[in-house]
């Protein structure tokens, strides 16, 4: 497997998902989240914790929403191996000078582009919306681990779905619900609390996206204790099985779609 090849196959999938349409996917949903939620529950919010800190709920929205770039960028990611699929690019790539190996890390590597773009992105508009509490480098290289970890096993989540999906109707209409509940049963925008009813805590305690927001908030406040090394150890645990599981799925997608 050739690494340079698997890099301009993720250059082209970068240059081919920046459209309008995806950047407003990618961006402006995230945007409309932190705005409108972080200004208009925070109004009724008077304070939540992080790691021991008291912060304002923008500030314990903001991290939540970098960890939501990773479900996004996966999404993106099944959506290119889908149209591949569909407008025949896949077989044309495949019949080139690259394997499946290569395409499949292709993707991967778009992912956690993606994901860091968006992130960048989000964390430059918490700046300006003055969301963010003191960053240290150390706590930025948490982050980014996190994002690694997240955007693999959404990535490979949504390559499983576009692998088994047989129409294209079929494997929006699935994202699309994976993309709300899998965002809504975590901690994304709001804490599990002994109030939280039994079916959604354990709903949440499943979801890897609660374990990359709560691994990025424990980040944002430099809280690197048990809770911070034991949620990066679940993600990894999830990405390693999720991505065997896309593995499986992806080595028996035929080319072509019929």
């Amino acid at each position: 497997m050739d690494i340079i090849s698997s890099y301009r196959l993720a250059k082209r999938n970068v240059l081919v998902n920046t459209d309008p349409g995806t950047l407003i996917f990618l961006i402006m949903m995230p945007t409309i989240y932190l705005v409108f939620m972080g200004y208009m529950y925070g109004s009724l919010i008077s304070g939540l914790s992080i790691g021991g800190h008291s912060v304002q709920y923008i500030s314990f929205l903001s991290p939540g929403i970098i960890a939501f770039q990773t479900l996004t960028a996966g999404a993106v990611a099944g959506s290119m191996l889908w149209s591949d699929r569909r407008y025949g690019m896949f077989e044309q790539i495949l019949s080139g000078p690259y394997t499946r190996a290569e395409y499949l890390l292709g993707i991967i590597f778009t992912t956690m582009a993606l994901s860091t773009f968006g992130a960048i992105v989000m964390l430059l508009l918490s700046f300006v919306l003055r969301a963010t509490v003191s960053i240290s480098p150390i706590s930025l290289a948490a982050i980014v681990v996190s994002l690694i970890f997240g955007s693999l096993f959404w990535g490979s989540f949504m390559l499983a779905l576009a692998a088994k999906s047989k129409s294209n109707q079929m494997y929006n209409s699935i994202q699309i619900l994976i993309l709300f509940f899998a965002s809504f049963a975590s901690t994304v925008f709001y804490p599990v609390s002994a109030n939280t009813p039994a079916i959604l805590r354990y709903t949440m305690v499943v979801n890897p996206l609660t374990y990359v927001t709560d691994a990025i908030r424990d980040g944002y406040v430099a809280n690197f204790g048990l809770s911070f090394f034991t949620d990066e150890a679940v993600l990894i645990a999830e990405t390693a099985f999720m991505f065997l599981i896309a593995l499986m799925f992806y080595r028996k997608v035929r080319v072509g779609v019929k």
